[in-house]
């Protein structure tokens, strides 16, 4: 039997997604046995984060000003947006080297079931974006699964009337799978063939 600081870590770690039972014991064990040096600095980022970290207030990637990297470098096009599901979404099309214009991060996907619905999303946002002008062409990455395609049908119907070209990547990614997970060779390959919606 673990003692209660344990079981206590085991049952804060299988709150991670993906993370279960014996995987959250393996890891507590793994970091009981780690030397401090190595242990203490992931307590600490983990603190620093939860501290320092925010949605930046146009895109919602993640920051730790009022206004990202991307959103603020005078270098970006600011007449395209990207919209992705997840920051980890965006970090995986920059490192394509592809794409230089903005992003719209939704901080998540439709699932009516889940009871993920439009106001939950930063759909609202992303319509007042393009609204404000200035914008020519919005491409919409989501992921190329069932809850993806539901929130890619769903911004493209809400955007239409704004008079905005609208695209979606093309499908080089494999269907049911999750963005964060792709090759950079496909993910790019996937931008460059997108279509209009």
């Amino acid at each position: 039997m673990s003692s209660g600081v344990v079981e206590n870590l085991i049952r804060e770690l299988t709150k991670l997604p993906g993370i279960g039972q014996k995987s959250a014991q393996r890891l507590a064990f793994f970091i009981m046995g780690m030397p401090d040096e190595e242990a203490i600095p992931i307590a600490r980022a983990i603190i620093t984060l939860k501290e320092k970290a925010r949605f930046c207030r146009d895109c919602f990637n993640i920051t730790e000003d009022d206004v990202c990297s991307i959103c603020s470098n005078p270098h970006r096009k600011k007449d395209k947006i990207c919209v992705v599901e997840e920051p980890s979404n965006l970090i995986v099309i920059e490192n394509t080297k592809i794409y230089n214009g903005l992003y719209h991060v939704l901080l998540g996907a439709l699932s009516p079931i889940d009871g993920i619905t439009p106001e939950r999303l930063k759909i609202t946002e992303l319509s007042d974006r393009i609204k404000k002008g200035g914008i020519s062409e919005v491409i919409i990455a989501t992921n190329p699964n069932t809850k993806g395609e539901t929130t890619a049908q769903y911004i493209a119907q809400l955007l239409k009337p704004l008079g905005v070209k609208i695209s979606r990547i093309a499908y080089g990614l494999p269907i049911g799978g999750d963005i964060e997970f792709a090759d950079e060779v496909t993910l790019a390959k996937a931008l460059e063939g997108r279509n209009e919606m």
